[in-house]
């Protein structure tokens, strides 16, 4: 057994190398470096070196490491008898955890040596290792302090601290966040088609076909677009931990189709866009029992023929046996409840009255909002800058000017982003301009299935189906609007009330809920504003309307 430095073995054993090199250690030696001296060190104590293993970029404050776990995994194989390393660090920078390892290599009857620090196996030796793993513990701790007051210091300048860029942005030469073109136009395309409506696999699949890949360089797939749909750094705001400063980053999307885009995601009971093999219910969490008020789900069956067949059902007859209502093919009452909705929304008259209350509700909202205050705030802010930059240049400097500018500075920042919010729920669209949006729909096709989906999407809040009528629910001008609609007997289909096999359904949330106008948050505005804006996006992005 070697007990120290110059003490060599009589007969060659078998010993192996370990190596970490962490990036944030700047003074580490490389693992090159390490190996090298650890093979030097094998030879001058006769141990003979079998293996090598070595774990880069790979922080000593976790075991998590594929190369330690596999040296660990041959030890208790009986691969070797000694672990040479460069230092006690290497071992885990935790005290106990380096012990724990330790004592775990010498069960199995290896030792472990370092080059650089010579212990004997006595009771001195065994003290001394132990206070250097408790000055290495001390060194881990004190390097992660810095690095985070590091990182902290950074985030207050907006600079980009770590981790990957989001798509659509780039490290500036000042170190942070800058636009990076075409990049950014494409987030701002995925935001405008999702807002939209449309599946993400749709989308994928286009981008796919362009040759655009990820942040990281990969193929989109339904699952690659919740983290960025999500990212409020696209609306301007640095995020880092804690910190947030409005007006931090470059902006890509704006306030308003942001906040689309999150409620499309709340609300969108198949946000992914799953192409079902039984096909898609369209108005899976919008169709409602007209006996019960339960929700009606998609399921399929097998005719006679062998045929597939599509239905809603109640969700309650379905599970629970307790609702007499029928069920209704899903192609008839999707197209029944299209050509309701595309009937009622697209006469002149109803087209006009939309567009007047339009104007109406958007002069009440303006004056329960916060942009009078805000823009008056903001002059007054301008207003004090322009005065201290005059000082500045006439040579009236004191040693809070500085401090005062760039108070002022961070206020305008916060000011221009809350107004700017302020501003993406207001209408800023004429009447004309909501006339002509709406009118886009009037010649659509009811039995192609976009052109019911946009329908439902943009209009319809729920339908109530009952055995020979059903009721439309529209929530388009601050009320509540219903429609009732006669529906043919004939369309509605009667199946066994158990489900064959192989049947699938997706069970939607309860009916929706009503709010007064002053019962909404603000920031999200109301559904009526989510609608004209919704309407708004598609005259700029939708083609193939007149289906």
């Amino acid at each position: 057994m070697v007990m120290k430095r110059g003490a060599t073995l009589q007969e060659q054993e078998d010993g192996v190398i370990y190596a970490r090199y962490s990036s944030h250690s700047q003074k580490d030696a490389s693992i090159e470096q390490q190996i090298k001296e650890c093979l030097a060190y094998a030879k001058s104590q006769g141990i003979r070196i079998v293996a090598t293993y070595s774990d880069r970029a790979i922080t000593g404050k976790t075991d998590r490491r594929a190369d330690f776990q596999r040296m660990m995994r041959d030890a208790e194989k009986g691969k070797f008898r000694y672990v040479i390393a460069w230092k006690s660090n290497r071992m885990g920078r935790n005290m106990l955890q380096a012990m724990m390892n330790e004592a775990k290599l010498n069960d199995l009857g290896i030792r472990v040596l370092y080059t650089e620090e010579d212990f004997d196996d006595t009771a001195a030796g065994r003290f001394a290792l132990r206070s250097m793993m408790n000055v290495n513990q001390f060194y881990s701790e004190n390097m992660a302090e810095d690095i985070k007051r590091g990182l902290y210091d950074n985030a207050s300048k907006c600079k980009i601290a770590n981790g990957g860029l989001p798509l659509g942005y780039k490290k500036g030469e000042d170190m942070r966040y800058a636009l990076d073109p075409p990049k950014d136009e494409i987030v701002r395309e995925i935001f405008g088609r999702v807002a939209c409506g449309e599946p993400f696999v749709d989308i994928a699949a286009d981008l796919n076909a362009r040759g655009i890949k990820t942040s990281r360089g990969g193929q989109w797939g339904k699952n690659s677009f919740h983290a960025l749909l999500t990212n409020e750094r696209y609306t301007g705001v640095y995020i880092y931990g804690d910190i947030r400063i409005e007006g931090g980053v470059p902006q890509i999307v704006d306030k308003g189709l942001f906040l689309r885009v999150q409620e499309v995601l709340k609300t969108k009971k198949n946000p992914q866009g799953r192409h079902r093999t039984n096909g898609e219910y369209l108005l899976t969490g919008k169709l409602f029992c007209g006996h019960c008020k339960s929700p009606m789900v998609g399921i399929s069956g097998t005719g006679k023929s062998g045929k597939l067949h599509y239905y809603y059902i109640c969700q309650k007859k379905r599970m629970e046996k307790s609702c007499d209502k029928a069920t209704v093919r899903r192609d008839t009452i999707e197209r029944e409840v299209a050509r309701a909705i595309r009937d009622y929304i697209m006469r002149d008259d109803v087209l006009e009255w939309l567009a007047e209350s339009a104007m109406n509700f958007a002069r009440e909202y303006r004056e329960q909002t916060c942009v009078g205050t805000l823009e008056a705030q903001l002059a007054d802010n301008k207003r004090a800058t322009k005065n201290l930059l005059t000082a500045i240049e006439q040579g009236i400097i004191t040693p809070t000017t500085k401090e005062r500018l760039l108070e002022l500075e961070r206020e305008q920042a916060i000011l221009v982003s809350r107004l700017a919010e302020e501003q993406a729920s207001l209408l800023d669209y004429s009447r004309d301009d909501i006339i002509s949006a709406m009118s886009l729909y009037r010649n659509g096709d009811v039995e192609n299935k976009s052109y019911q989906a946009k329908l439902f999407d943009a209009f319809l809040v729920a339908a109530y189906l009952y055995d020979d009528h059903f009721k439309l629910e529209f929530n388009i001008t601050g009320k509540k609007n219903l429609v009732d609609v006669p529906l043919d007997a004939s369309l509605v289909d009667s199946i066994e009330s158990n489900a064959p096999a192989g049947c699938s359904y997706k069970v939607s949330f309860g009916p929706p809920q009503y709010r007064t106008f002053s019962s909404i948050n603000r920031a999200k505005c109301t559904v009526f504003f989510t609608f004209l804006s919704y309407l708004m996006i598609l005259v700029d992005t939708v083609v193939d309307i007149d289906c």
